[in-house]
This record gives structure tokens, sequence and C-alpha cells, in this order.
């Protein structure tokens, strides 16, 4: 289908490689990882999604380790209780972001302070009081310095201290950190330790002041574009979850009257109709200076940032993927955690691994490759060394591989 008139046109292989160049999978460096690259590396990316699952390892090591396949999570842990250039708080979701960021979050404080005091699940687990739970709980850190949950007595007895039966002490961390009055100052065992933010971050980083909405605004849609640099305006609105698409919207058609960006059709891998997305005036020029698409094989986990957008990955790569951990088992079509294989600039196929840490082993579930993907003894071999390296990563000495698929 031909482009609207005046418009340019992107094939989905162009705005695939610029996606995937910008998302830091065209890195090709294999030596030691330092505080700076790493940080580099999460400057490119925007931020790095933190999720509990840990049936493999935590999401955010996955995925800068599919990026840096030397990657130390000590360094990770200089970055984030030492130099303190970046902090943890929530954009879409849960996030390692980088401090020089931190004013931008204090918008979000005040939006995030209205809407759980407004909340019903959150007045009932804050309790009757809780305006009292909140200054107890402050009283207590300004004095004695970072403290977790377990800290206070927050949990009844024969209870499991779970999400669901959060006391009022327990919610109201949740609610001071939420709303930027504490920060994380640590994690130890991937529990929260909670101290306030003078405490956590350099003065540079918190004294900076709070901009206003337009700023917020132009930093958001500018910032999402660097790091997907083609995109629809609801792609731009949920990059940060910063800012509501119909806001995006307005924002794109005034940056397109200024010449910041224009408007393309993006071509679709999957045979659907082109879509009109927007892109920086010079986006062929930054498609001949983005680095060349590694061959070989990676692995993607659930919360990698390229397999986010479900519709985007099935735009783009002709990929239909689906997280499929909080879906019954019966009902799953592949499994729990299933990783995507990244051939080249090809999604062709999926795994289901499983760490077992009491024996060291890690076990593939389940391996499946997509239609018209032959499974070629050069690919199967490029696909064990991946897990190899995998296995490697996370602890394992064993791989246990399906017999019925490899």
């Amino acid at each position: 289908m031909p482009a609207a008139a005046g418009n340019e046109t992107v094939s989905y292989k162009d705005a695939r490689h610029l996606l995937l160049d910008a998302q830091g999978l065209c890195l090709n460096h294999n030596k030691k990882v330092t505080p700076s690259l790493l940080m580099k590396l999460i400057d490119q990316l925007g931020y790095v999604q933190i999720d509990t699952i840990n049936v493999l390892e935590r999401a955010h090591h996955l995925t800068l380790f599919s990026r840096l396949p030397a990657y130390d999570r000590k360094v990770l842990q200089q970055l984030l209780e030492k130099r303190r250039t970046v902090f943890e708080h929530w954009t879409h979701d849960a996030s390692i972001i980088p401090s020089k960021w931190f004013c931008y979050w204090k918008l979000r404080f005040l939006r995030y302070e209205k809407k759980i005091r407004g909340n019903n699940w959150w007045k009932q687990r804050m309790g009757d009081k809780p305006d009292l739970a909140i200054k107890h709980v402050l009283k207590r850190i300004k004095a004695e310095g970072p403290l977790m949950a377990r800290d206070f007595e927050n949990v009844a007895k024969g209870q499991s201290g779970s999400w669901w039966q959060w006391k009022p002490s327990k919610a109201a961390l949740e609610f001071l950190w939420h709303t930027g009055k504490l920060l994380v100052n640590k994690r130890k065992y991937f529990h929260k330790e909670y101290d306030l933010p003078h405490r956590v971050l350099p003065d540079a980083v918190i004294c900076k002041p709070k901009p206003n909405a337009r700023e917020h605004l132009d930093w958001a849609c500018r910032e999402a574009i660097v790091r997907m640099v083609i995109a629809t305006p609801t792609e731009i609105a949920a990059f940060f979850n910063a800012v509501k698409p119909d806001i995006v919207k307005t924002w794109c058609q005034s940056a397109l009257k200024r010449g910041e960006i224009i408007e393309v059709e993006v071509e679709a891998a999957d045979g659907t109709k082109p879509i009109k997305s927007f892109a920086p005036p010079d986006w062929k020029k930054r498609l001949t200076k983005a680095k060349p698409i590694p061959d070989g094989i990676r692995l993607l986990n659930p919360f990698d940032p390229v397999l986010r957008d479900r519709k985007r990955a099935k735009r783009l790569f002709n990929f239909d993927y689906r997280f499929e951990a909080f879906v019954p088992a019966a009902k799953r079509i592949y499994g729990y955690y299933v990783l995507t294989i990244l051939e080249g600039d090809k999604l062709i196929g999926r795994i289901d691994p499983k760490l077992h840490r009491d024996r060291g082993e890690l076990e593939i579930k389940g391996l499946w490759w997509e239609p018209k993907i032959k499974a070629t003894k050069a690919r199967q071999a490029e696909l064990t060394n991946a897990v190899q390296s995998l296995a490697t990563f996370v602890g394992a000495k064993n791989i246990a591989w399906p017999k019925q698929n490899h």
C-alpha cells in the first residue's frame, strides 16, 4: 500500500534496525563491563524494568546481560548503592532510572499522592489513621536510618505478609516511596530498604527544581523518540508512562509544525497496512550511522523493552509474544517464563527455561521455532551456545534439553 502523499515510507526492516540499535541490541561488546559502560547503556535504554519473578533470574539482570555478555551484577550494584547515578522508581512498572532525571519524577510524586489517597485498596491497607502510620514510619527512619518493611510490626500473627496482607506501616512505606518522600536505599534479597531522599541521592539531584508541565511533556516525548526513533503517539506516551496519549498527540502536531519531527508511514512485517508514525527528520542519517546488527543468537526475557509492546513486536517482527505467567497453566501455549530467540534482526523462536538452584541445573522445558524457521545444525549450535552462556550467567552447571525438539 503506498504511503500518503508527502509522507516518507520506512520499511519494517529499517524500523526494526533503528529500534534494535536504539535499544542497545546492536552492541557487540564482549570485554569487561565498567560502571561507565553500564551507565551509558542504561542511559541509552532510558530505564531497565525490574520484576519480582525469579524462575530464572531477575528481569533487569537479563536485559543487561542480553546486551553486554560480560555484564556483572556487582557493577549495577555500584551504580545503585555507591555512585548513585541510578535510582529505583516507577515508569510503566518498577524500574532502574538515571538519577539525572529525578526532577521529572517530582510531578509523578504529586500525581501518585492524589491517586493513592483516593484509592480504596490503599485506604483499606493504610487503616483508619493513615497519617499517623505515615508519621510513625517517617519518624523512625529519620531517627534510625534505612529500614525495611520487616523492621516494622506490620504482619499479624499467622499471616504471611504478602502483598494482599499489608499492614499500615508496610502500606505507609510504599506510599512514602511512591510519593518521593522515601527512596529505595538498596535491596537485600530483593526486599526494599527505604531511606530519606537526601540520604540516598546527591543534593544536586534532589534539589534540582521540578519542571513545569510543558517542560515535563517535552522531556517525556523527546527522550522517548530518541529511544525508539520511529513511534506512534501511543507508543511515545507508553514509553515512560508519564503523559496521557491525547496530550502526546497534541505535542506531536506542534512538534511537526516546528520541524522537530516528521510524519512517516511504516510498513508492517505481518502484512497489515502501513501505520502512521513520527520520526526525527534525520532518521535516514541515523540509520546509516546505526551499528550493524550482530549475527548469532541472543535470548530476550519477557520484560525486554523490545518485547514490551506486543502490537509493535507483531507489526515489526511478525512475532506474536504473550507473557503467560499469569495465564492458568492449562491454558498456556508455551510456558510460564518464555524467552524469545533473537537471531540477527529476526525473532525466530522461544524457549521455556527454569533454573533449579538446588541442583545447579538449567532446564529447558520447551523449545519452539517459528513457522518456516528450519532447525539447521548451525542454528541449533548457535542456540546451544546462547543457552550455555545463559546457564553460566545464572550459575547452572548443567543444561537439560527437551528430547522432542532439540
